[in-house]
This record gives structure tokens, C-alpha cells and sequence, in this order.
């Protein structure tokens, strides 16, 4: 059953859909890596909302939208036996592939560790700039009640893009969080009650990779 109490809502524009960040599989929808500040910033129960990008032809569509369940931080996210599964398997299926379980502390050293994934070098090894980037905010944004449609999202309406001169959409780099009250519930109530639920659509660069 979906859920109208709404606290928070943010949206930005899904610029690379891989099924990365945000990853839609294997029965959750987490945002482990890039979005520093919505990831510092969100709580249980507030609303991120994903659009699609030009590079894609999408813009004005919905890419994922996600109710904010739990947080975790990293090493709380690689232990867990529920996302198991979301740790990156690059010789297995595209969805094993772009796991985001990529980041954990050495016991030891305590420097964080990054698993061979989509954010590493091309050889396998870390890369320093996404290794900074991401853990600069330990925190990961789990859902259970989230609509990924990927390339195949709904268009937003008319009426949610010129709102009292307000547009739900981010039309730029980063993200939007200030709506009038109204707007906000209005499009989470659309997006609710728009059919489907989970994982209902491939990543947009799905199609351009080699692996089935």
C-alpha cells in the first residue's frame, strides 16, 4: 500500500541511467554512490524523485522514484545479507555487474576499500576521484516502495512542470527540494497511482551493452 505522508521531495536529472546509482535490483532501490547531498541530507520517509536527461532523450519523464525506507552507512550496507546480491559480479549478468555494494573500511587500517565496479579504474583498481566523492558521505538511501521505469518512464504532466511558475523538474546539475506543499503532494500522488511498481524498466544504457 502506498503512502501519502509525505516529509521531503527531491529531484534531479538520472544523467548516466546504468542502473548504478540509482540500482533498482534484486528487490530494493538504493542510492549508494554519487548524490553527496541528497544522500547526506534525505530521512526516512522523504521522496527522490529521478528524471530523465537529454543525452537520453527524456528529459521531462520519470526515470525511478523512491520513499526513503532506511539508512545505512557502508559497512552496515556490505554486511547486510539482504544486499548481498547488490555486491558487483562484472562476469555475470548486467544486473550483477553494476552492483553499488562497492565501499567497506578495512578493519585494520580503517582506509576504505572499493570494489571492482563501475565507479573503479578500467583495470579494476580504485579510483581515487569516485572513491572521495562518494564516501565523503557515508550513507546509503534504501526503498521498498519505489517505480523504476528506466527508459521507459511516464512523461510529467503539464500541470507539474509550470506549478504557480514552479517546475517539478531540475533543469540543471544537482537537485531541487523546496516545493509548495501542494505541488509536492500532487506529484506524489501521481506518481503513486501510476501503474506498475519495483523494477518495471530497463536502464537506459542497457541496450548498448554487450552483456545479456
Amino acid at each position: 500500500m502506498w503512502c501519502f505522508d509525505i516529509v521531503k521531495l527531491y529531484t534531479y536529472i538520472v544523467a548516466r541511467d546504468y542502473g548504478f546509482a540509482p540500482n533498482p535490483f534484486f528487490g530494493f532501490c538504493t542510492l549508494a554512490t554519487c548524490k553527496p547531498v541528497i544522500r547526506r541530507t534525505a530521512k526516512v520517509n522523504d521522496w527522490i524523485v529521478g528524471t530523465g536527461s537529454k543525452r537520453y532523450s527524456l528529459d521531462g519523464f520519470v526515470v525511478y522514484a523512491m520513499k526513503v525506507a532506511e539508512v545505512l552507512t557502508y559497512d552496515e550496507y556490505w554486511e547486510d545479507d539482504r544486499f548481498q546480491k547488490k555486491k558487483p559480479y562484472l562476469r555475470g549478468s548486467l544486473k550483477q555487474a553494476f552492483g553499488d555494494n562497492i565501499y567497506h573500511r578495512d578493519p585494520n587500517s580503517k582506509m576504505w576499500l572499493q570494489e571492482n565496479s563501475h565507479h573503479s579504474l578500467p583495470d579494476g583498481r580504485p579510483n581515487p576521484a569516485n572513491v572521495d566523492h562518494d564516501t565523503n558521505v557515508c550513507r546509503v538511501l534504501i526503498s521498498v516502495e519505489f517505480k523504476y521505469w528506466g527508459a521507459s518512464g511516464p512523461r510529467i504532466p503539464d500541470r507539474f512542470r509550470s506549478f504557480q511558475s514552479k517546475d517539478v523538474c531540475c533543469m540543471t546539475q544537482g537537485h531541487k527540494c523546496s516545493f509548495p506543499a501542494q505541488l509536492m503532494s500532487s506529484f506524489i500522488e501521481w506518481v503513486q497511482l501510476t501503474p506498475g511498481g519495483g523494477y518495471i524498466g530497463e536502464p537506459a544504457e542497457f541496450k548498448f551493452q554487450l552483456r545479456g
